[in-house]
């Protein structure tokens, strides 16, 4: 996937802009722009284990993007998921009766599906969009969501920080065989 930046150009990004950078690729990956999220986050926290980005800041920044990703996301699947499918969804396959499956199935199992979709790569972009489009109430998607945003972003950037050098060459590799 030549159109992917790879770690070097994401590790340059986060040098010389910041946090700012983690923010945007964060919500634009959860939005579903094909950014490789855990990659991205373990990198920024070896860059915070080396002292090259300040943790705090970092952290506030990988929260607020996955936060503002998933929200954005939500607010599509709400204003315009169910015209979207009606309209475009016979192309995909997507019967009146499959929607109406898949709105019982999120309306029953939906809000855990928020907080441990970040974890399922491919999951995640369609959580938000999908909990939205089954007009979910905001409270419990804002619990669910953040929630899940703020365990995700912790536990990828911790990867990082603690056991960085490991876990680089092993997405390298990873990488390498999908490619």
């Amino acid at each position: 996937m030549d159109f992917i930046p790879d770690n070097e150009t994401f590790s340059l990004w986060l040098l010389e802009y910041g946090p700012i950078v983690l923010f945007g690729l964060l919500a634009l990956e959860i939005i579903a722009l094909p950014i490789p999220g855990e990659p991205l986050m373990i990198l920024t926290g070896v860059l915070m284990s080396n002292g090259d980005l300040s943790s705090i800041p970092t952290l506030l920044a990988g929260y607020a993007g996955a936060i503002c990703g998933i929200s954005v996301s939500y607010i599509l699947g709400r204003t315009a998921g169910t015209y979207l499918v009606v309209s475009y969804g016979d192309r995909l396959g997507l019967t009146n009766v499959r929607l109406q499956k898949v709105h019982d199935w999120f309306n029953r199992f939906g809000t855990w599906t928020l907080m441990i979709g970040y974890f399922i790569p491919g999951l995640r972009h369609f959580t938000g969009f999908t909990a939205g489009m089954a007009t979910l109430e905001y409270r419990p998607f804002m619990i669910f969501a953040w929630g899940g945003a703020i365990i995700w972003v912790t536990t990828f950037l911790s990867l990082g920080y603690f056991f960085g050098d490991y876990w680089m060459t092993f997405f390298d590799k990873i990488m390498e065989f999908f490619s």
